[in-house]
């Protein structure tokens, strides 16, 4: 789905930012004011199958919101391609929108770029204070030690579904709950020209998802406990080798996935192409590309023994979207009204409900829409088995060097060309020599 694309893409620009506000350049979040009270701009990531499927979700909600404050809501959806590099102009430039959202991986990179309104226990209060959401959905909410950059708004956990009709054609009755019965079932599904499990092997976020996940299965968190990069470790050269080696050695992903960027291995699961993909709350674009929801399955992500946890437990990492203020918006009541607004629990349901997500607010997790097949996995692992990705201010430049490294190991697979320990720990040697010096 469109928002697993938050690529790390103006990762160079984020850290020409970072340095100006380290240098005291960029544009502060100090405290904004209320020179236009009667209107906002919002800029809403691209949820939905397409720009226009969100401006119908949306467009009703802010027209509630105005109904009720008598605020109004400009609204502009922003595709996923644009977004990062969208915001980082307007953290310099200081023209940007008073309400935003932002991929609750770069929470930490902006913070650090000053622009963005500090949610301190005051500011939480204003909006029915933080023990209102989850904590998982917290922790990718910025730098621990440190007020949050924003609000959670929509919450999603990966998990494994499987495609019914492919495991019954190759016999297979269960789902593989560990990675060795993923390799066993996938060798039992890779034939006739079809394949076990998707990959998008050049979706740099995608690949840092996946190798984070099995990072910490192997006891690595690719960052020390003070914020340096520390990809080189056993623990993460073992957590990428084994991810390629999916395709490279035990020959279960379809060499093509190394070039798969956009989502391709969803249509793949549901033309029959592929049994398995890892993903986030992939139910919405299966039933776009024609599935009942009779034809597919899905379990937790596999763990490598026992069951999903925490520690070396941890199955999936904390995704989602969160909601962020402009620190020099002129409306700055009106913004956190309608951050209170879109993250009360009656908009939670409604929103969620839309997006397939699952909701940060703990109450509205109690409606019966979040405890479906689909989403029950998914709730389950943010609530138990799911990790924030790293919550440095260099995030996004690691998800651009390690996620690229892993892609260039998907085409060493793809052309045949060993994946070895050896050459896995030199790309990830390069990558940790790309990262900015501390």
């Amino acid at each position: 789905m469109r928002r697993i694309r938050a690529a790390a893409v103006g990762a160079v620009t984020l850290s020409l930012v970072l340095t100006a506000a380290a240098c005291g350049g960029g544009t502060s979040g100090a405290g904004g004011s209320n020179e236009q009270p009667k209107t906002l701009t919002y800029w809403a990531s691209n949820q939905g199958a397409s720009l226009e499927a969100d401006k119908k979700v949306l467009q009703p909600e802010l027209d509630k919101f105005e109904k009720q404050t008598g605020v109004k809501v400009k609204l502009e959806v922003v595709p996923w391609g644009d977004l990062l590099n969208r915001i980082l102009t307007a953290t310099t430039s200081g023209q940007g929108p008073d309400v935003l959202n932002i991929g609750n991986t770069w929470s930490a990179s902006l913070q650090a770029s000053g622009a963005l309104l500090p949610w301190d226990d005051k500011n939480f209060d204003a909006i029915g204070g933080k023990d209102r959401f989850v904590d998982s959905a917290l922790g990718s909410t910025g730098a621990e030690g440190q007020d949050p950059a924003a609000v959670p708004l929509y919450s999603m956990a990966y998990a494994l579904y499987y495609n019914k009709k492919m495991f019954a054609d190759a016999g297979v009755k269960q789902p593989p709950t560990t990675w060795d019965e993923l390799v066993e079932t996938g060798k039992k599904l890779s034939r006739d020209g079809k394949w076990a499990l998707g990959a998008e092997g050049s979706n740099l976020s995608n690949n840092i998802h996946q190798v984070f996940v099995l990072g910490k299965q192997h006891g690595a968190d690719f960052f020390t406990a003070d914020g340096k990069p520390d990809f080189t470790s056993d623990g993460a050269v073992a957590a990428v080798k084994q991810y390629v080696d999916l395709m490279a050695k035990d020959k279960i992903i379809a060499p093509g996935n190394a070039e798969y960027a956009q989502n391709q291995s969803l249509s793949d699961f549901a033309k029959n192409k592929t049994a398995m993909v890892l993903w986030q709350t992939a139910s919405a674009t299966f039933t776009s590309q024609g599935m009942d929801e009779s034809e597919w399955g899905v379990v937790p992500a596999p763990v490598q023994s026992g069951e999903p946890g925490q520690g070396t437990g941890v199955n999936s990492m904390v995704a989602g979207i969160n909601m962020a203020v402009f620190g020099n918006t002129k409306n700055l009541d009106g913004a956190k009204d309608f951050v209170k607004f879109m993250t009360s629990d009656k908009e939670q349901i409604v929103l969620n409900k839309a997006y397939g997500s699952i909701p940060p607010v703990k109450a509205a997790q109690e409606d019966g829409a979040f405890g479906t097949f689909a989403l029950s996995p998914l709730r389950e692992a943010l609530a138990t088995s799911a990790a924030a990705l790293p919550q440095v201010p260099e995030e996004s430049q690691f998800e651009t060097v390690v996620g690229t490294a892993v892609k260039e190991l998907f085409a060493d697979a793809a052309a045949g060309r060993p994946v070895t320990t050896d050459s896995v720990k030199a790309k990830l040697e390069k990558a940790q020599q790309q990262m900015p010096k501390k």
